[in-house]
């Protein structure tokens, strides 16, 4: 794998711009990233702007800053993903999202490395990421920046008690932008997401609504769900604003450099390592924290839980009358997965405990008809049916077709 030498570097000074040029309109403009400039002591200050929309890539991109830059420098990250949900470093993708939802519609599933909850991604939607000392670090800083950003473009936002950016218009706020961090011994990295003209912001809710939810107890981070919205912006008005405010607080010596897709930023070793590491479905479901699905009230889970079978009512699928059986024969479900596999696993029905420990270790994102393994757990086979078609639905990644 080559390395982009240092030779290769073209920096322009953004304090040689005027002020609201796009940084790449200059002669000279690198259209590199560059592991050397990003290491170097003396670029006190510089910006990238991705022009890949793969999400694994700019999570990359980012990582590699992260561990590469100098202690001493700070840098601004822009980039924009095609359709994909992220999700936290600690979250539980059974918990967070609705994954025969996504599946259905082709959008990616990713968890990222720093903490913070589920956020929604696409191509109206510019994220920002900031790295900077660790003895500089404050959670509101950069988000300041950006309201001052959105000041600039007539967009009147605040920082909020949660550091969400959110959108003051004469009614309730309304969230613009969330924001989630990484904070290592000499770096530390602030990155948020600020909606400008998403055409999905109708999708949002459905697709981070897990059908699992009320039946699972879970270790880790649950997102705080709020209302959204849009700022009507273009992106490349918002980057420019944001770039001109991070050139003002870091006073002008901004050494800009561009990733020009996903090429680039695939021809840098620490990238590729990065995007490595989190392409594969064992980071993605493999880092999920402990959690507990159970069909019913325990003890250390008193909540209440909808009847089995769900009803049409509350969820976009329905089931023929044989699901009766699930509730005519009281069957209860439990079990305890950690790192995305079965550590216990719990049925009774008929009055009679099922032994299933022939499944335990399974992987649950590797199942793909949860009627097999219930018959491995010697559950009647009418039952495996039933039961195994719910789970298809709550676990799965596939829709069952409404009646």
């Amino acid at each position: 794998m080559r390395r982009l030498s240092s030779a290769a570097v073209c920096g322009a000074r953004c304090g040689n711009l005027p002020a609201g040029a796009r940084p790449n309109s200059g002669p000279g403009f690198c259209r590199r990233l560059s592991t050397e400039a990003a290491s170097n002591p003396a670029n006190t200050a510089q910006v990238y702007l991705s022009r890949s929309h793969d999400p694994l890539v700019n999570l990359a991109v980012e990582h590699h800053l992260l561990r590469t830059m100098a202690p001493t420098s700070t840098v601004l990250l822009l980039y924009v993903n095609k359709p994909c949900v992220v999700i936290g470093r600690n979250q539980n993708p059974w918990l967070e999202t609705n994954l025969a939802q996504l599946a259905s519609k082709g959008i990616d599933l990713v968890r990222r490395r720093s903490g913070g909850g589920t956020v929604f991604h696409d191509l109206g939607n510019v994220n920002y990421s900031v790295i900077c000392p660790t003895t500089a670090f404050d959670r509101d800083r950069h988000a300041q920046m950006v309201v001052r950003a959105l000041a600039d473009l007539n967009r009147r936002a605040r920082v909020n008690e949660r550091h969400d950016i959110v959108l003051d218009d004469g009614g309730p706020p309304l969230k613009v932008s969330g924001s989630a961090y990484k904070v290592t011994r000499l770096r530390a990295l602030h990155h948020g997401t600020c909606l400008l003209r998403s055409p999905n912001l109708e999708l949002i809710s459905g697709l981070l609504r897990s059908p699992a939810g009320p039946f699972i107890k879970a270790r880790g981070v649950e997102s705080v769900r709020s209302k959204v919205a849009n700022l009507d912006l273009d992106n490349a008005d918002f980057e420019n604003a944001v770039v001109d405010q991070f050139r003002a607080m870091y006073g002008g010596r901004c050494h800009v450099h561009e990733t020009f897709g996903t090429k680039d930023a695939l021809g840098i070793d620490g990238v590729v390592n990065a995007y490595r590491e989190t392409s594969v479905e064992g980071w993605l479901y493999g880092q999920t924290p402990q959690f507990t699905l159970s069909s019913h009230p325990t003890k250390d889970d008193a909540r209440p839980r909808p009847l089995l079978p769900f009803d049409k009512a509350s969820f976009s699928f329905s089931f023929p009358l044989p699901f009766l059986s699930l509730f005519q024969q009281d069957l209860r479900l439990r079990f305890v997965a950690r790192h995305g596999k079965l550590e216990q696993f719990e049925i009774e029905a008929k009055g009679q405990h099922l032994d299933g420990s022939a499944i335990l270790g399974l992987a649950l994102h590797e199942v793909s008809n949860w009627f097999e393994p219930l018959v491995q757990a010697r559950l009647d086979s009418q039952l495996a049916i039933d039961l195994g078609a719910w789970l298809d639905g709550v676990l799965g990644k596939r829709l069952h077709q409404t009646s």
